[in-house]
């Protein structure tokens, strides 16, 4: 069963947590439904293994064949290696991923599937309508792709923030979501450390986000945040030493 994060007026998003189970050999991850009225959205389809479980659970909630739009924050397989499928079960959905992997999209598809279905979403970021909603392409870039976006939702006032945020759990704890983040930063540290490319990024994502009337961040691994761990998290990450920062000639020597 997905997670209802948000209900309300004709307006639902909902989230799939655990539709590649394959025994703890594949990286937990996130799925995205947005309804608007008659209109439909997909954040971070997900890889093959996810593809015929969310078909199979969203046909409850909005017929996948209407959907009007998928939306990619980056590249990763676990992210999109299903588009294949997804254009194949949606007639004419856009495809909005950052220019920098627009034309690496076709590589997941069969030859002439994209053919005028991509957006490249500029480095600025871009406002996008969902029915009678609007999402947000909020720059973040090196989180951890050169090119990247995060999806803020102006009616729920979701952060749909892809991998950053991302916490090392199985689905079933995915499910609930994080209201204090001190108990959870040790599920998230490890990761945010290794896969952030600099404290600099970091430091420029939180000035802007702060800006926002953020209710949720809800990432593409692990478990949202809302009340109170939003604004913790933000202060959290905005002094995180990672990546880059981390990295010395120690690191860079030919093995023996």
């Amino acid at each position: 069963m997905p997670i209802e994060l948000f209900n309300q007026k004709g307006h639902q998003c909902l989230m799939f947590t655990d539709l590649c189970d394959e025994g703890g050999e594949v990286v937990q991850s996130n799925q995205f439904l947005i309804v608007d009225g008659d209109t439909g959205a997909i954040i971070d389809p997900g890889g093959n293994l996810a593809y015929g479980e969310l078909y199979l659970a969203m046909t409850r909630f909005f017929p996948p064949q209407q959907l009007s739009a998928i939306f990619a924050s980056h590249a990763d397989p676990d992210i999109i290696a299903s588009l294949d499928r997804w254009t194949t079960t949606t007639a004419s959905a856009r495809i909005y991923i950052s220019k920098l992997w627009e034309r690496f999209v076709p590589h997941f598809c069969k030859p002439g599937k994209t053919t005028g279905r991509v957006v490249g979403i500029p480095d600025a970021g871009m406002r996008i309508a969902v029915g009678r909603s609007e999402l947000i392409a909020l720059p973040a870039h090196f989180m951890h792709s050169e090119g990247n976006f995060q999806f803020f939702d102006t009616t729920s006032r979701i952060l749909f923030s892809g991998d950053l945020g991302a916490s090392i759990i199985s689905g079933d704890e995915a499910k609930i979501p994080v209201t204090s983040l001190a108990k959870h930063i040790p599920r998230m540290e490890g990761f945010h450390r290794r896969y952030m490319v600099s404290n600099k990024i970091l430091r420029l994502w939180a000035q802007m986000v702060r800006r926002l009337p953020i209710e949720m961040i809800v990432p593409q691994h692990g478990a949202p945040m809302k009340g109170a761990a939003v604004g913790e998290f933000i202060n959290w990450i905005e002094q995180l030493p990672c990546g880059v920062d981390l990295l010395s000639e120690r690191d860079y020597v030919v093995p023996a």
